[in-house]
């Protein structure tokens, strides 16, 4: 009897004969949310889009090459160059052809950098960008090889060089010829140094390993995001070599700041502005400048 009841008994709206209420139309769709690491807020993923990739406490979620790019460059300015290079596995080194072949398809990038020319509020730059979502960014020959081109090409035509930095270092696939690429990169920064021109780095999370040890930290003007990693070897490494507990915020910008291993931390949506006011300064005289957004 107990059973029977049980199954007679109304269960929802529809099997009682009346109609299901009424949704709001913004809460009857589902959108995926990416929860920020700072302050814990769940942030829709079209906001993020909206606000630069940026929650409201100020935390800089990690963008791709392209979306760096359309941030800081005016709108159909950006020529690419050495678009087509990509890396080959030299040393065969285990799973590493199938790794760029997924990575490829994944990041939809053929390497780990992007080259090329653009204006920034008017003024023609030289900028390269590295793409997180690129085996997070990791040195191999042709990122270095891409990099060394690309302040060539700004000596020949009297360029400042605006450098975006995401890496996890060096990439170990290719052994030595990855750690050769410090001293390449290191090398044509010198010569374009050389030439008077200027090169601003503008480090984001995380730049570690080979790249901070190379060309993220040789800019004239360094300047980096709030809460960047930024380091040589990673905490767990420094605290297991050293058998010490590191101090809250260690490699973190502001750490850096204070250290004075950088010049500015600039909030996202003022970064534009701030790259725009420093080229600027320092253009060459006698430099059209065409007004810029």
């Amino acid at each position: 009897m107990a059973l029977e009841a049980f199954f007679k008994k109304p269960k929802n709206e529809l099997e009682k004969g009346g109609r299901l209420p009424k949704i709001k139309p913004e809460t009857a769709q589902y959108e995926l949310c990416e929860k920020c690491p700072d302050c814990g807020s769940e942030i829709p993923l079209s906001a993020l889009w909206e606000n630069m990739h940026q929650c409201r406490c100020g935390h800089c979620f990690r963008m791709n090459a392209r979306e760096r790019i359309r941030l800081l460059a005016d709108k159909d300015t950006f020529t690419e160059l050495y678009g087509d290079m990509q890396s080959a596995d030299i040393l065969n080194f285990p799973g590493y052809k199938n790794k760029l072949e997924s990575t490829r398809t994944s990041a939809r990038e053929l390497e780990a950098v992007i080259c090329g020319e653009a204006r920034i509020g008017g003024y023609p730059c030289a900028l390269f960008v590295m793409d997180p979502y690129f085996m997070m960014g990791s040195m191999g020959t042709v990122v270095g090889e891409k990099i060394t081109l690309l302040f060539e090409y700004a000596i020949d035509r009297r360029l400042p060089v605006l450098g975006c930095t995401v890496s996890g270092g060096a990439r170990m696939q290719e052994g030595i010829l990855s750690l050769m690429q410090m001293a390449k990169t290191s090398g044509a920064v010198k010569k374009h140094s050389d030439a008077g021109l200027l090169y601003i780095a503008l480090l984001t999370d995380p730049t570690t390993g080979g790249v901070t040890a190379s060309f993220a930290m040789q800019g004239d003007i360094i300047l980096a995001e709030p809460g960047a990693t930024i380091g040589f070897a990673g905490q767990r490494l420094v605290e297991q070599t050293t058998r010490k507990k590191l101090p809250a915020g260690f490699q973190k910008a502001e750490t850096v700041l204070e250290h004075g291993f950088l010049d500015m931390i600039v909030p996202r949506p003022e970064q534009k502005r701030v790259i725009t006011a420093l080229l600027a300064l320092h253009r060459p005289e006698g430099e059209n400048h065409e007004v810029g957004v």
